[in-house]
């Protein structure tokens, strides 16, 4: 079996899991206690922060200093979503390594997402991406819905290909594909690979799943037989999707990990130290561990 011999884990919880987390904003503190903690577990990538206006993601409100705050390691990529050029002012600012812009593939979540249309979204973020390439910063893309949307139902395979590789032209070295509401089956994520490969490579793409039906896993799977070797995951499953009512978070990280490492797949993460990540944030959201791993 033709599988990747390396995989390159994004950890998505202190930003996409905690601001889908409900309760009160955690510290800037905690946060940052956790973005330590995931470092010293090996991880090399680590989405810690969103900078987006507070009235729709709260839980981001503290971003600047939550980066002011954290220990920095010169072989850990520190990134943050950015939507706008505000946004982007205040990610260089907090002197982030990357940034991450993010489209949708259906024009109904694009309009309740970003309050435009995907090609309306697309064009303000030309901008953005080239002001941080400027200055020597990363720029990641996310496409969301790529499988189904919650407002239209099943997303045509080469709308996604086309926001993708629109991504791509625009300067995003990758392009995270996100299945937001978690009802991917593997001969579904075949089938949309199948359509976009021709326009983007595979070297280009990761993987983004949410495991509201239990797929995620499943799903991965599939995009590494494809050739796929990034893929974004959130500690304890943190979060879900403010815009598709009853998805459940990011696939685990301990759970991804536990399946790569069973593969024999090197990740450079240490997964008992992972697990108490896990167990320690649950504790302090007061909320049920998502990660079967982490729950055993």
């Amino acid at each position: 079996m033709n599988l990747p011999r390396q995989v390159r884990v994004v950890e998505v919880g202190p930003r996409d899991g905690l601001q889908n987390e409900r309760g009160p904003i955690l510290s800037a503190e905690v946060k940052a206690n956790l973005i330590d903690r995931l470092s010293a577990c090996g991880i090399q990538h680590i989405e810690a922060a969103a900078f987006v206006h507070p009235k729709w993601v709260p839980q981001m409100a503290n971003s600047d200093a939550v980066l002011a705050r954290i220990t920095r390691h010169q072989h850990i990529n520190y990134s943050a979503l950015t939507p706008n050029m505000r946004g982007l002012e205040r990610a260089l600012e907090a002197g982030v390594d990357e940034i991450a812009v993010f489209a949708a593939a259906s024009e109904g979540f694009s309009q309740r997402n970003t309050n435009c249309s995907i090609d309306e979204s697309l064009e303000r973020f030309q901008p953005v991406v080239r002001r941080a390439l400027d200055h020597g910063l990363q720029v990641r893309g996310y496409v969301s819905v790529v499988v189904d949307c919650p407002y239209e139902g099943a997303v045509s395979p080469t709308k996604v290909a086309q926001v993708s590789d629109a991504l791509m032209q625009m300067g995003c070295y990758e392009i995270s594909l996100g299945d937001t509401i978690g009802t991917a089956t593997p001969g579904r994520i075949h089938t949309l690979l199948d359509a976009i490969t021709p326009f983007v490579p595979v070297t280009y793409l990761a993987g983004h799943c949410h495991d509201t039906y239990g797929q995620a896993l499943a799903n991965i799977y599939a995009m590494l037989e494809a050739g796929i070797s990034c893929f974004d995951a959130s500690v304890a499953g943190l979060g879900g999707c403010p815009y598709a009512q009853g998805a459940s978070g990011n696939v685990a990280t301990e759970d991804l990990v536990y399946l790569l490492h069973g593969l024999g797949i090197d990740t450079g993460i240490q997964l008992d130290r992972l697990i108490k990540v896990g167990q320690d944030i649950s504790a302090d959201l007061n909320r049920m561990n998502g990660s079967k791993v982490g729950s055993l």
